[in-house]
């Protein structure tokens, strides 16, 4: 057990200069020399291979019956979990800001990760018994939570979120935990609380069901919820998610952290030793070998650089380790999303994309800080989806909900050339180590080929202010010859850009279906029209690389050389990947754009532009 012994004994490490990794003065250590560069989103970072994100709630203000019926525009917080072979998106929300009433949670559900259904509310808004006082300077009730989802040893599926006061639902702001069960056929049973706040009212009162607008779990009839709730209550590792709302004052958090502790957000996996890893915001780690009774004194740990998103730690299904989280030291700006990743649980290296996308904040809100927020996986017990995938959910921009599947065992090199026709894969489905950005409006999607046999990947746009990016990342070299072909469905509207880049970004070879039906690419510090495209036809897309700090480029479309030794766009002493993007390259926000200052939404934003729709075949790379 950790006590006091163990922290005289860190005294006496501190004063030695020496912190063991593995340790409980070092419970996690990343060794990689990979950080982020603050001034472009992807941070100059390589990509994790194969990493397919996809968009499961698009907010929409104007037409609430395209996202989640009412319209609001703060979204976060979201969980996940995979039962009764379904996903389950668990997410909070609220009309415009964070923190500001009314408040409500909602899941989305998906049976294969890519189509997501329309958002059910699973807890409304609470609205109070007429006698209850509030406290002072609250105007409502919000939620919160740190946690989503519970499956029960006897397989029941507990859905959970916490009820609280504007604008701080902590402690003396809190009300209670609610839980309800979700049901196999898609609907959810009757809302009970499951734990009230250990707080007092404004009236010095103990919260009870005479206070509060739902009863106690234990009046439920069901013998099978009951138990369902009574294992979750008496599993300390998983109820000590709750700690921050509530902090035990009834002793119901039966370990040794004191309740001074600034301890927030946790998640936890167990190491191949047994021993538990505790993660919480903003670096802070500490062990546990006894299933979270006792815990070592939480520490900051100096190599995972972060601020107040949440980190992500669990095993994954490669028998390795894996810690997600936003590599900076900003709130407002929290991103971009990467992975690290190791064999025991302590030490980690390979710091690489998740998601390096930043798209344009539509809505202000109050807190919607600008990335990806708050990721979360599936937590120890919450169900293990079909594949070897880490999957990860989060908000982006705190506006709109995400979801992304990680291949693994996690790996950002490929080796070999690369020949990609499509044709074996599923319609619909996953795309063998390609990247994957793809919004509900801006899709990326295996289709039939069309007039034609055979399949091939459709990016398709129809977003005013997002775009659908595929990525192909391949072995890594200074001589490369790649080709590809693409037909534009239309030649009046949309575009598509098409960049090779190096290990950090860098874009050195660049192309461009425009839309006013040109290809047009850029020798060096020119672009030049090279030809035009019409609609419905393939075009095929040759380059022979030189990729040298005075390299150079070959380009023939359909057999024709448009451009020979070219001068790449900027200097690079390699190249590793293929971009395919159906908007405009964007480095905004970026670090200096005001956060909180309020502006009008974007415009458009609800409103969905002309279609556009490129098909993309044969994709080969070699080195010669």
């Amino acid at each position: 057990r950790f006590g006091l012994s163990s922290r005289g004994l860190g005294d006496v490490y501190k004063r030695q200069g020496v912190a063991q990794t593995g340790s409980i003065h070092e419970p996690v250590r990343y060794v990689g020399g990979e950080s982020v560069d603050p001034q472009v989103h992807e941070g100059r970072l390589r990509y994790a291979v194969g990493v397919e994100s996809r968009q499961t709630l698009r907010v929409n203000r104007t037409h609430p019956e395209l996202a989640d019926g009412f319209g609001w525009t703060y979204n976060h917080a979201s969980n996940l979990c995979y039962w009764n072979d379904t996903f389950y998106q668990q997410y909070l929300s609220n009309p415009v800001d964070e923190h500001i009433a009314p408040g409500q949670t909602l899941v989305v559900t998906s049976k294969d990760g890519r189509v997501w259904s329309k958002p059910t509310v699973v807890f409304p808004p609470y609205v109070a018994p007429k006698d209850v006082k509030i406290p002072k300077g609250s105007d409502g009730y919000m939620m919160h939570q740190r946690m989503g989802f519970y499956t029960a040893p006897n397989g029941r599926l507990l859905v959970l979120a916490f009820y609280g006061h504007t604008e701080e639902p902590f402690k003396e702001g809190g009300i209670g935990r609610v839980v309800r069960e979700a049901y196999k056929d898609g609907t959810y049973g009757p809302i009970y609380f499951i734990r009230y706040s250990s707080h007092t009212t404004v009236d010095g009162m103990k919260w009870n069901e005479k206070n509060t607008s739902y009863p106690f779990y234990q009046k439920s009839t069901d013998k099978g919820f009951v138990e369902a709730c009574n294992a979750l209550l008496a599993d300390k590792l998983m109820t000590l998610q709750w700690r921050e709302e509530d902090l035990g004052l009834d002793g119901f958090y039966k370990n040794n952290l004191d309740k001074s502790l600034d301890i927030q957000a946790l998640s936890y996996y167990h190491r191949k030793d047994g021993k538990v890893v505790a993660l919480w915001k903003r670096s802070k780690a500490a062990l546990s070998d006894d299933e979270g009774l006792t815990f070592s004194p939480p520490v900051k740990v100096p190599t995972l650089t972060m601020a107040g998103g949440k980190q992500w730690g669990q095993r994954t299904d490669d028998g390795r380790y894996a810690i997600a989280y936003n590599p900076i030291e900003m709130d407002e700006h929290r991103f971009p999303l990467t992975v690290i990743t190791g064999d025991d649980g302590a030490i980690f290296d390979n710091m690489l994309l998740v998601q390096g996308e930043v798209p344009p904040r539509r809505f202000f809100g109050r807190w919607k800080d600008f990335g990806p927020c708050y990721v979360r996986g599936i937590e120890e017990g919450n169900g293990n989806p079909p594949g070897n995938d880490l999957w990860l959910s989060y908000s982006m921009n705190k506006e709109d909900i995400w979801v992304s599947r990680v291949p693994t065992p996690v790996r950002y090199a490929v080796k070999g050339n690369v020949n990609d026709g499509f044709d074996a894969l599923d319609l619909n489905g996953s795309v063998p180590d390609w990247n994957v950005y793809a919004p509900q409006w801006a899709p990326v999607t295996v289709v039939n080929t069309p007039k034609s046999t055979g399949k091939c990947l459709e990016l398709s746009d129809k977003d005013p202010h997002d775009y659908a990016r595929a990525i192909r990342v391949f072995e890594e070299g200074t001589q490369i010859e790649c080709s590809l072909k693409v037909q534009p469905a239309q030649n009046q509207s949309g575009l598509l850009e098409i960049d090779l880049t190096d290990r950090y970004g860098n874009r050195p070879v660049r192309v461009r279906f425009d839309e006013k039906g040109n290809i047009i690419v850029a020798d060096g510090g020119k672009e030049k029209i090279v030809q035009t495209y019409q609609p419905a036809q393939w075009y095929e897309l040759a380059f022979r690389v030189n990729a040298t700090l005075a390299g150079s480029f070959d380009l023939s479309i359909n057999g024709k050389k448009v451009l020979e030794k070219a001068a790449l766009a900027e200097a690079v002493k390699s190249v590793e990947r293929l971009s395919l993007r159906t908007g405009p390259y964007r480095n905004l926000p970026n670090r200096k754009s005001p956060n909180e200052d309020p502006h009008p939404p974007l415009a458009g934003a609800d409103e969905p532009v002309t279609r556009a729709v490129f098909y993309v075949d044969d994709v080969l790379i070699k080195h010669p």
